[in-house]
């Protein structure tokens, strides 16, 4: 008896030191069928990095609120067309996309769900910070975050019951209230403390503003760099959730903005409502991912949130610099129309004082 439990342990041990197949840190192994210990690293590192990107929102809003009036902001409470607007877009275009592309790409149903999920989630609110660097309406931006992380508590499970009985069970979705409170609260606190400086102290304000829409703005970036170098398996997905990865955020940015200008909303409220369309609350996705799928199920789609959230950005990052480009071409343009208007304008005054020009406009 004892010579045979030797012998399995001496064939064990050969086994892992001559099958490259089998691991050095594998609890189990019988010739290339191995049993590796749980790996917990992508848990703990979204729970740092949830925790880090909380804290660091937080500090952002309370500078993007130091650019809200809060006239202007009940102005919007009191007559919600752009919110209601908003609204449509959130939790009508994203949750109809989000189906629609996971149809038109046959994916599996597992993977179909993660999809609709992050469709379903509220807006994010990385996109006060680009709505401030595009010109938006930061009172808008803001007002429509808060209440489309507020009407998630009842829109989601309504939007996940209708689309995903197709694949499965909503029931078997377990949707955080916890952290879509905590992201309220994150969110209300700070921006109330930043609409009480920029009452108070609205020099000062404004010096926080330029500060915190900076950090805000590096912060993001790096947060999304180091989620993607760091995630394990993050690059290893199937290539049609690339491609959805690819195309969902950008068709959220477009349908944002044209929905928004049939409605008659101005220039810069079309841009605040296509950025909170297309940026959603990745960090809420991988929450309800985790808390709802086996670690077997996460393997097929468990990175979807982070591609999403790379490509958000990157787009973001699109609109920011075509708008920036354009608004210096409209003002090199606005400079040159001026100054013919000035020469125009001193010509005709120099007929009428008996014909002197000045050189320089000559």
């Amino acid at each position: 008896m004892q010579t045979n439990f030797l012998s399995q342990q001496f064939n064990a041990g050969f086994l892992a030191e001559n099958f490259t197949a089998c691991p050095a840190n594998a609890t189990i192994c019988d010739g290339t069928s191995c049993v590796l210990p749980e790996d917990n690293f992508n848990q703990t590192l979204s729970v740092v990095l949830s925790t880090v990107l909380t804290i660091m929102l937080a500090l952002v809003m309370f500078s993007m609120g130091c650019n809200v009036e809060l006239k202007n902001f009940l102005g919007h409470i009191k007559r919600p067309w752009g919110i209601f607007v908003g609204f449509l877009c959130q939790f009508g275009i994203m949750p109809l996309t989000a189906f629609l592309l996971s149809l038109a790409f046959n994916i599996l149903p597992i993977q179909a769900v993660v999809v609709l999920i992050m469709g379903c989630c509220p807006g994010g609110t990385a996109s006060n910070v680009i709505a401030y660097w595009v010109d938006g309406d930061m009172d808008l931006s803001i007002s429509m975050t808060t209440c489309s992380t507020l009407f998630a508590m009842g829109m989601m499970p309504l939007c996940l019951f209708i689309y995903t009985k197709m694949w499965t069970d909503s029931d078997a979705i377990v949707l955080p209230y916890d952290s879509i409170g905590i992201s309220l609260v994150a969110l209300v606190i700070p921006v109330s403390f930043g609409i009480f400086v920029n009452h108070k102290w609205p020099a000062k304000a404004k010096i926080i503003l330029k500060v915190g829409s900076i950090v805000g703005a590096v912060l993001i970036v790096i947060i999304a760099v180091v989620g993607g170098i760091l995630y394990k398996g993050s690059w290893v997905i199937t290539p049609k959730l690339w491609i959805i990865g690819t195309i969902f955020p950008a068709a959220g940015y477009t349908l944002g903005f044209f929905l928004a200008r049939i409605a008659g909303l101005s220039w810069h409220r079309c841009r605040t409502v296509s950025l909170e369309t297309g940026m959603q609350n990745t960090q809420l996705c991988s929450t309800i991912v985790q808390l709802s799928f086996t670690p077997e199920q996460l393997e097929l789609m468990f990175t979807f949130p982070l591609i999403y959230s790379i490509f958000q950005l990157l787009f973001a990052l699109f609109i920011l610099a075509g708008y920036r480009i354009y608004r210096r071409y409209q003002m090199k343009t606005e400079t040159d129309v001026e100054k013919t208007e000035e020469k125009e304008d001193s010509k005709s005054s120099a007929k009428m004082n008996g014909g002197f020009v000045p050189d320089e406009i000559k």
